[in-house]
């Protein structure tokens, strides 16, 4: 497409853009509601626990005490969101609240994975694009997951929460981002899976914007059980696509057969 011919940077998200988190954590949870049960519940009676205390978690996190916690450690909030969920169903058990966030934590580790298109895409833009990732999460868990996932090596600038002490949408984050990729912002394009946290702050920066959206990318902790949409009124990025395969073709870059 004409409006991309000057891109000269790309930065992707990572979580649920280039690998399937939300997929991992779901199976993550599921099992481990199984291999440490807790007595008198059911699984799904631990799960809606787990569920409820996420959402609270989550929403004042960024003004909690447990922020600073956060940004460097990520297996000390998630135990403690564990214990939260058990202290809904009136267990006060600290170690087991531990058995539980490690249990989870190790399986969602290792279901992680690139999307089937994801390695090969990074591949060809890599000699032509600067390239770099902007994440939300936990310096270690962040980190670990590039190491994990062997992408590390393809980026050439990193912008993760944990290391910053801030993310996505804070237009501080986009506004170093576009001093490290040495272009006009609207030489350079955001790819990214969440609307308010990726797009909009892409779009207020001058960025040129793409969307994935996936029919997986469905947290567990979803009220309705869908991908989310544009919301009614909000601006609609410069592309939508349903696979990272089809950046090749808006960004005008011929696959070679092999001969």
């Amino acid at each position: 497409m004409a409006m991309f011919s000057e891109v000269k940077a790309i930065y992707f998200d990572l979580d649920d853009t280039l690998c399937g988190y939300w997929d991992a954590a779901k199976r993550a949870l599921a099992e481990t509601w199984e291999v440490v049960p807790v007595p008198g519940f059911t699984p799904e009676q631990l799960h809606e626990a787990w569920v409820e205390e996420f959402r609270i978690f989550a929403d004042a996190l960024k003004t909690s005490h447990w922020y600073e916690i956060y940004l460097s450690q990520g297996s000390i909030t998630r135990t403690q969101l564990m214990r939260e969920a058990l202290l809904r169903l009136e267990i006060d058990d600290a170690h087991l609240a531990w058995r539980l966030s490690d249990e989870y934590g190790r399986r969602r580790a290792q279901y992680l994975s690139l999307f089937d298109d994801a390695r090969a895409l990074l591949d060809d833009l890599k000699p032509r694009y600067v390239l770099g990732v902007i994440t939300n999460g936990p310096a270690d868990i962040q980190r670990e997951e590039l190491r994990d996932l062997g992408i590390e090596g393809v980026f050439d600038h990193f912008f993760i929460e944990g290391e910053m002490g801030e993310g996505k949408p804070e237009p501080r984050v986009m506004a170093r981002a576009t001093q490290a990729a040495g272009c006009a912002p609207h030489e350079i394009l955001m790819v990214g899976n969440s609307y308010r946290h990726d797009i909009i702050p892409a779009m207020d920066a001058g960025w040129r914007t793409c969307w994935i959206r996936r029919d997986s990318d469905v947290p567990p902790t979803s009220r309705t059980g869908k991908v989310e949409s544009l919301p009614e009124g909000g601006p609609a990025p410069d592309a939508t696509i349903g696979q990272l395969d089809e950046l090749r073709e808006l960004l005008g870059i011929r696959t070679q057969l092999a001969p």
